[in-house]
């Protein structure tokens, strides 16, 4: 989903549940990450659940395969793509994902750890960028 329906979707619903239920039907319209992709080096430190994230470079943007073992994090995922996916690193590397948060409120509405975790995903995903610049 792209990243303008996305917030088009959290302005239209009112109530925190509705978006928490929208957020986890995005994880579910994300694709699995191959089996043989989910080893120990793929994993994303500080979340709570299980976060794999593999990256590319193609054609000088860059690319991510990340999955979660979690439903509500598979979600924060599908944003974090829409954000990021098939950007220039330089892009992904500047681009004002904290504001995006906040424009959501999702920090507001996820626990001290899943909000950790989203911030984990996000300093992984830069380094990488940084590597592939």
């Amino acid at each position: 989903m792209e990243l303008d329906e996305i917030r088009d979707a959290f302005a239209f619903f009112d109530a925190w549940e509705d978006k928490y239920k929208f957020v986890i039907d995005l994880g579910k319209d994300l694709p699995d990450l191959n089996e043989a992709d989910k080893k120990p080096g793929n994993l994303v430190r500080g979340c709570q659940s299980q976060v794999w994230l593999v990256t590319e470079l193609r054609g000088g943007l860059m690319h991510l395969a990340i999955d979660s073992d979690a439903h509500i994090v598979r979600g924060l995922i599908a944003i974090i793509l829409a954000a990021f996916q098939d950007r220039p690193p330089a892009a992904i590397r500047t681009f004002d994902i904290d504001g995006l948060f906040a424009e959501l409120d999702l920090l507001r509405h996820l626990s001290p750890v899943r909000g950790n975790g989203l911030r984990a995903m996000v300093r992984r995903i830069r380094q990488e960028a940084e590597l592939a610049a």
